[in-house]
This record gives C-alpha cells, structure tokens and sequence, in this order.
C-alpha cells in the first residue's frame, strides 16, 4: 500500500506541475538558469565519460575478433550499435540520475524543510509549477542534445582508439559505422532519452518535495531519489526497447 500511495501522490504532483505558471517572465529566467544548472554543467562529465567509453567500446571488441575471417569493419559495426542503442541514452541518462537527481532533491528539499516552499504557498504561488516545471522542460529539450553528443563523441572515441592502438584502422572503422545504417535507431535513441530525462526530473522533485524532517530527512531522500530513478530508467528502458524495437 505504501508504494500505491506514492505512486497516487507522484501523478497527483504532475497534475500541479503542468499547471500555466503565473508569471511569464519569471518563469522563463529560472527556465534559463535550469538549463545551466541541470544541463550546461553536465557538458563536461558527459564529454568525457563518452569519448574513453567509446573507447573501451571499440578496443574489448577489436581484442575479442581474433578470427581472422571476421573482417576488421564489424568493430565499428558494433561499437556504433551499441553506443547508439545502450551506451548513449541509457548509461549516460544512469550518470544524470546520479549527479542532476541529487542536486534537485536536495535543492527542493531544502526549501521544505526551511518552510520557503510553505511561504511561497501562502503568497498564492504554485510551488510545484515554479519549482518543477523549469526543470522539467530543461532536461526535456536540453537532453537530446547532450545525447546525441555523447554519441558522437563515444563513436569518435572508438575511431581514436583505433588508430592510437593500431589494432585496427580508422578506414575499416568508418566503414563498419556506415554499414548498415538503421536512422530509426537514432529515433528510438532519442524517444527513450525524453522518457528518461522526464523521469530524472520528476522523481527526484517529488522526493524532494515531500521530504520531511530536517537536514539528515533530506540526504536519506536525495540517496532515495537516485536509486529510485535509477531503478525507472532501467524498467522503462526494458519496455522501450520491447515496444520500439521487437
């Protein structure tokens, strides 16, 4: 029953949140600063975890074709898959969780327990639709982007690898990434990120949002919203692929 009752209060929550915010411009400058804060901070971490996975990606695949009648080219074949299909939109939106979903349980959590949500209620102002729409939105529209970049860069990774290596070359690389193309897989990539990224935005806001206690209420509840959107990113994408890809 508990698990019915936060379920009931998450949907209840969304049915606040996507209510028309009450000031235009007030919503679109924290829409600005979300942006910044829960996707231009995460350029760097994504950046860099994409290019040496990529890496790593191509290299274990190049070491485990040790079959001379298998060509070179399906190196990139693979490592192009599995960047695009898993890697990209799954990994890295497990890395968001972790870093964007901690930082938004305890940014709103901490307003709860220092009654400035309960303030803004009394003043008349949607807390929800202030506090959580921005984020939303943000992640939503920003996301796409830094997933299709973390693709490229892990499929650049895998080509660097190759030359810096020498187990195989950038040619047969490039050809292997080529061969086959699917665009839908890019589709397929992208409508899972969306899911992801509204769900790395809500969870983590609700248990924020709800939080109760003090300081100590409110690390348990950012711990609690990591592991919580981690286990729906990882659910969710099993759905996805079962729907979009079978």
């Amino acid at each position: 029953m508990n698990y019915l009752e936060h379920i009931g209060k998450y949907f209840m929550m969304l049915g606040r949140v996507f209510k028309k915010p009450q000031k235009g411009k007030v919503f679109y400058e924290a829409l600005l600063k979300e942006i910044d804060d829960l996707g231009l901070k995460s350029l760097g971490i994504i950046m860099f975890i994409s290019f040496f996975i990529g890496g790593v990606i191509a290299l274990q695949t190049a070491l485990n074709l040790d079959n001379p009648f298998i060509p070179k080219s399906l190196i990139g074949f693979a490592a192009k898959r599995s960047i695009i299909l898993e890697f990209a939109p799954t990994f890295c939106s497990i890395i968001l969780a972790g870093k964007v979903g901690s930082y938004i349980t305890s940014s709103i959590g901490t307003m709860r327990v220092t009654e400035q949500i309960d303030a803004l209620e009394v003043m008349g102002i949607n807390a929800l639709s202030h506090l959580v729409l921005p984020k939303v939105l943000a992640t939503v529209f920003f996301y796409p982007f830094l997933i299709s970049l973390g693709m490229f860069l892990g499929i650049l990774g895998g080509w660097v690898t190759g030359v810096l290596s020498g187990l195989f070359s950038g040619a047969d690389y490039i050809e292997g990434i080529q061969t086959d193309f699917d665009p839908f897989l890019l589709t397929y990539a992208i409508i899972k990120t969306l899911i992801f990224a509204f769900l790395i935005a809500t969870v983590p806001s609700y248990h924020g949002y709800y939080v109760k206690g003090g300081s100590i209420a409110v690390g348990k509840a950012s711990t609690q919203a990591v592991v919580w959107t981690t286990i729906l990113i990882v659910i969710a994408n099993y759905f996805l692929t079962q729907m979009l890809l079978t």
